[in-house]
C-alpha cells in the first residue's frame, strides 16, 4: 500500500473567474455606447470596434484555457517576434501628426505593434523576475537581463517617438522593481542612466509639438489657443455634463469637434459631458474593481511567474486608465493613450483581451487541490 499524490484538474466552469470578465464586458459595452456617440457621422469605425470587441473576446476565453507557464518556453520568441515588428515598423511604418512612427500595415489592416509590445515585455520579464525572487541570493545575471530586455522594448518605443506608450513601459518596469525588491544599487544606477539621456529624448526623440504639450501642461496660459486649447476644451465639455449629463448624442463640445480625437484620447470627455458626473464615476469604480481584482488574483497566484505576469498587466492597464482620465481633465500632460475597453481602437482592444485572457489563465489555476489516494 502506498500514497499518491495527485493534482485535480481544476473545472473551468467552477474555476472561471466570472466577476473579472462580466466587469470588463460591461466596460466594453459602455465604451460601444459611448463610441457610438462620438462617431455618429462614422459608423465603419463604430462596426470595426464592435468587431474588434468579438475577437478580443473570443482571444481571451481561448487564452484562459491555455496554461499560461507554458508561455515561459515561448517567452524569447514572443518578445523577438514583438520587436521584429517594431522594428519592421521603423522602416515602413506610418504615424500621425505629432510625427511618431508606430502604425504598420498588415493585410490592409493598420496595427499598431508596440501594443502587443506589452503584453510581450511582460510576459518575458516574468520568467526574470520570477528566477530573481524565488532565489535565495538576487541573482547578477537574471538582474541585468531583465534590465537589458526592459532597455531593449523601452529603446524601441522611443525610437518611434511614441512618449505615451514609453511611460507605460516605464510604469511597468519600475513597478516590477519595486515589487521583486531588486538591491538599490541597481536602481541608482539606472535612474542616474535616464537623467543622463533627458537631454536626448528631449532633443531627439521629442518633437516640437510634444515638447510644446509638456510646456503647456507646466504652464497652459502660455498657449491658450493652441496646444492648451483641447484640454480647456476637454475640461469644459466634461464640466457642462454636471451630475447626470446632456444625454446620449447631446454634447455640445464634443459633438461639435471642439474636443479633438474624442472617440479614443478624448473619449472620457464625451463620458463627462454626455453621462455627467455619474457616467464618469461609474467608468472609473469599472476601472477601479477591475484593477483591484487583477491584484487579488496576483496575491493567490499558484507560483511567482503568474503572480508577475498579473502585476505587470494590472499596471499596464492601471498607468492608462489614470493618464487617460488625468490629461482628459488637466492634471496630467496630453500623451494619446486610450482609455482600456473604451477607447476606439482595435488593436487596443484586441492587446486588453489577450491580457484579460491571461489574467484568468492565472486565476483559472490559482488553486490546485492535492488529493491523496491509497492502493
Amino acid at each position: 500500500m502506498y500514497s499518491v499524490e495527485k493534482l485535480r484538474t481544476p473545472n473551468p466552469y467552477k474555476r472561471f473567474d466570472y466577476t473579472l470578465f462580466i466587469t470588463v464586458l460591461v466596460l466594453s459595452a459602455i465604451g460601444l455606447i459611448v463610441l457610438s456617440s462620438a462617431v455618429k457621422d462614422r459608423p465603419s469605425i463604430f462596426k470595426a470596434q464592435a468587431l474588434a470587441l468579438i475577437m478580443g473576446i473570443a482571444l481571451s476565453l481561448i487564452l484562459s484555457a491555455i496554461d499560461y507557464k507554458d508561455l515561459k518556453f515561448l517567452s524569447l520568441f514572443i518578445f523577438f517576434g514583438a520587436m521584429g515588428l517594431m522594428g519592421l515598423t521603423l522602416i515602413v511604418g506610418t504615424g500621425e501628426q505629432l510625427g511618431n512612427k508606430n502604425w504598420i500595415n498588415i493585410a490592409g489592416v493598420s496595427v499598431q505593434p508596440s501594443e502587443y509590445a506589452k503584453i510581450a515585455y511582460i510576459i518575458l520579464a516574468s520568467v526574470f523576475l520570477e528566477r530573481i525572487k524565488d532565489s535565495q541570493e538576487k541573482n547578477k545575471s537574471d538582474i541585468i537581463k531583465f534590465i537589458l530586455y526592459s532597455c531593449v522594448a523601452i529603446g524601441f518605443v522611443l525610437l518611434q517617438k511614441d512618449l505615451g506608450t514609453a511611460l507605460v513601459f516605464v510604469f511597468i518596469f519600475l513597478t516590477f522593481i519595486y515589487i521583486v525588491g531588486i538591491p538599490y544599487r541597481y536602481i541608482f544606477i539606472l535612474c542616474g542612466g535616464l537623467m543622463l539621456s533627458l537631454p536626448f529624448i528631449w532633443v531627439y526623440v521629442l518633437n516640437d509639438k510634444r515638447r510644446e504639450r509638456i510646456l503647456t501642461f507646466i504652464s497652459p496660459e502660455r498657449d491658450p489657443q493652441g496646444a492648451g486649447y483641447h484640454v480647456m476644451m476637454s475640461k469644459m465639455a466634461i464640466g457642462s455634463g454636471q451630475l447626470f449629463g446632456q444625454g446620449y448624442g447631446s454634447g455640445i463640445q464634443t459633438q461639435s469637434g471642439s474636443v479633438p480625437v474624442n472617440e479614443s484620447d478624448f473619449i472620457f470627455s464625451v463620458v463627462g459631458e454626455e453621462l455627467g458626473f455619474i457616467g464618469g464615476i461609474i467608468i472609473i469604480m469599472l476601472g477601479l474593481f477591475i484593477i483591484l481584482r487583477c491584484i487579488h488574483i496576483a496575491k493567490n497566484s499558484s507560483d511567482s511567474y503568474g503572480s508577475f505576469l498579473v502585476i505587470g498587466i494590472t499596471a499596464m492597464i492601471a498607468f492608462n486608465f489614470i493618464e487617460n482620465i488625468g490629461m482628459s481633465i488637466g492634471v496630467l500632460p496630453v500623451t494619446g493613450l486610450p482609455l482600456p475597453f473604451v477607447s476606439q481602437g482595435g488593436t487596443a482592444m484586441l492587446a486588453y483581451y489577450i491580457a484579460i485572457g491571461l489574467v484568468l489563465s492565472v486565476s483559472l489555476r490559482r488553486k490546485r487541490n492535492k488529493v491523496s489516494s491509497t492502493q
